[in-house]
């Protein structure tokens, strides 16, 4: 099984009072999650004001934070435009100008200028994740020139019913295989779909995903204490 623990995304800890948000909190937290069973980290770099934020300050304090206090983890941040109050050419300037690098970055092939970002990700010496959330998006990254440098694709089923989101996930991961892709598939849902679709991913052989970006519950329903708990859930499983 192999796990990708996503530590904060956009929650606030208004929230879930467990959510890290500054760079020590981060750093600290992914040492427990990789300490708890999770192979690799997803985390989004926030500023000063707590706000998601890939300006190349803040990746690099959050990175060098992590690389100080979790050393051999495996690390990865988001490169979402919705970061970039001025679109992708203000996203390709900031991921040009970070120094210190996470060791993979995500890319959202629904996104305007995914394919370019994703080769100045490859470019910059970063390991490439692309991300599908509906069928709609697989054409693109099919067609993308780093199809084949992905270390894994990311199927994000967007769907609040937890049925259709499996549906719709496993529908990427067709289309995906049947346009040659054979690096491993990942699939995560959202908020009620968590647990369902992680669920189908472990039964199709897959990838998953899970921490407090995500959902804060447990498979039961209970209030998850945080991100540890929640990736001892999954090994449960």
């Amino acid at each position: 099984m192999f796990i990708k623990a996503a530590i904060n995304g956009g929650r606030a800890t208004s929230e879930h009072a467990a959510t890290p948000v500054t760079a020590e909190e981060i750093a600290a937290e992914t040492r427990q999650v990789i300490e708890a069973g999770a192979d690799v980290v997803h985390l989004h770099p926030r500023d000063s004001r707590g706000e998601q934020s890939i300006a190349p300050e803040d990746v690099d304090a959050v990175i060098a934070e992590v690389r100080r206090v979790a050393g051999g983890a495996v690390v990865g941040i988001t490169t979402g435009l919705w970061t970039c109050p001025g679109g992708h050419p203000e996203r390709y300037d900031r991921v040009k100008a970070w120094n210190v690098l996470p060791d993979f970055a995500s890319v959202a092939f629904c996104e305007e200028g995914a394919a370019e970002t994703a080769e100045l990700v490859v470019a910059r010496g970063m390991i490439l994740e692309s991300a599908v959330w509906s069928v709609e998006d697989v054409p693109a990254l099919l067609a993308s020139p780093t199809l084949r440098d992905n270390v894994r694709v990311l199927i994000e089923p967007m769907d609040e019913d937890p049925e259709t989101a499996v549906e719709h996930a496993r529908a990427m991961a067709a289309l995906l295989k049947e346009g040659g892709v054979e690096c491993p598939l990942l699939y995560h849902g959202d908020g009620p779909t968590v647990w369902p679709v992680l669920r189908a991913a472990l039964a199709d052989g897959h990838q998953v995903r899970i921490g407090l970006e995500d959902g804060l519950t447990l498979p039961d329903g209970r209030l998850a204490a945080g991100n540890v708990e929640l990736v001892k859930a999954v090994l449960s499983l």
